[in-house]
């Protein structure tokens, strides 16, 4: 019974779901999708500081009031590039992915088992009087087994990506490495084009051009999607999605 309980709770919780969603869609018919508000990436209630380990604070630098270089300067001018949070540096996103994997598995097992008892110290009788009539004390179980199974796999995938996003310093970290995230939304005609950047950078990496490369990002998520009237028609109604989801088979 709580099974069942369970069940109708989940079908009407997705039923709820689709129809605040068809709903939405409905008020959006003949208008473009609405694009996201831009805010502070920290003030989003999903935000979380990163913690990351760092090796021991060092001991602070004497600074020399009338030296022309300072300990930690990285040129005798200010330095045009992202330090701090607030600052904004570029990422160039370049993804190459190529991935050809081609398995195929077989495996085969035959057993086959025999049970005799002709003398079971001098109780064969009363043994086979507790069996039916016909049995037989030199044939009592006799089991063959055959087991065959074949697998093939083949996956092929190309994709590549390329682009720019402006990111924004969210926090430095105490070893001195920036956490950045970027958003970018383009809209066009009745479809938005989306690119999110997070992660971890250093700032040696950054280039002079205050640009850095999305493979020098660590612990890196980028996001490359969009949403509209094209992204809709290429995906299954949540009706479809809700069986999917519950069919056992």
């Amino acid at each position: 019974m709580q099974n069942y309980k369970l069940l109708s709770i989940l079908l009407l919780s997705s039923m709820l779901g689709g129809c605040t969603s068809t709903l939405d869609k409905l008020d959006d018919i003949g208008k473009p999708p609405k694009m996201a508000e831009v805010s502070n990436p920290t003030e989003q209630p999903a935000y979380k500081p990163m913690t990351w380990p760092t090796p021991e604070t060092a001991p602070p630098q004497k600074q020399y009031a009338n030296s022309l270089w300072q300990p930690g300067a990285r040129a005798f001018f200010r330095d045009q590039r992202a330090a701090r949070v607030g600052d904004i540096l570029r990422v160039n996103v370049k993804i190459e992915d190529k991935a050809e994997l081609d398995n195929a598995t077989e495996r085969k097992r035959d057993t086959t088992d025999s049970v005799a008892a002709p003398i079971v110290y001098g109780f064969e009788h009363k043994v086979l009087g507790l069996l039916p009539k016909r049995a037989n004390s030199a044939n009592l179980l006799n089991i063959t087994g055959n087991t065959e199974s074949k697998g093939d796999g083949t996956v092929k995938r190309k994709e590549t990506i390329e682009t720019q996003v402006a990111a924004l310093i969210t926090q430095v970290l105490p070893n001195g490495n920036f956490v950045i995230d970027g958003r970018q939304e383009v809209r066009i005609n009745f479809e938005i084009r989306e690119v999110s950047v997070k992660g971890v950078v250093r700032p040696e990496d950054i280039k002079s051009d205050n640009t850095i490369d999305s493979s020098q990002i660590a612990e890196s998520r980028i996001i490359y999607g969009g949403r509209g009237q094209l992204t809709d028609m290429q995906q299954p109604r949540w009706g479809n999605q809700l069986v999917e989801t519950l069919a056992p088979f």
